[in-house]
């Protein structure tokens, strides 16, 4: 029961996402919002994944794993840290502009830009680590 009320609430969901699109194809056109972020057209968000039928794989495929896009970051003393308050502004180590890091457990995956999307934030892959460059940064 829990299962048929997961999927039904991730199928309403993508079809939240879907119509939000549909709608934003036809103001934004693939501009820039007020909050930075491009409006994506529905034809750039198709899905080109390969599906896997191997059985092994199978196992692992429901394991939840965390996905963290990450803007940028610093290191501040925490004296200045006790000083923070609402209105603060913190400089990060990340040029405005540049691509976001895409991370899976912590683990820097792929690269990206934000997009809006029905007034949520999403996030469009620009370049994405290879499976054999991500091992080799393991080791």
């Amino acid at each position: 029961m829990s299962d048929e009320n997961n999927d039904l609430d991730q199928q309403a969901l993508a079809d939240e996402w879907a119509a939000a699109l549909e709608e934003q194809t036809g103001s934004a056109e693939g501009g820039v919002t007020d909050s930075g972020a491009k409006a994506v057209d529905l034809d750039e968000l198709k899905d080109e994944s390969i599906p896997v039928d191997d059985p092994k794989l199978d196992v692992i495929l429901d394991i939840p794993v965390r996905m963290t896009m990450e803007v940028g970051g610093t290191e501040i003393p925490i004296r200045s840290l006790l000083q923070l308050s609402q209105g603060s502004v913190i400089e990060l180590n990340r040029v405005a502009g540049e691509p976001l890091d895409v991370k899976i457990n912590g683990t820097l995956i792929a690269h990206g830009e934000v997009v809006v999307v029905n007034d949520r934030y999403g996030i469009r892959l620009t370049d994405v680590i290879s499976p054999q460059e991500r091992i080799r940064r393991l080791k």
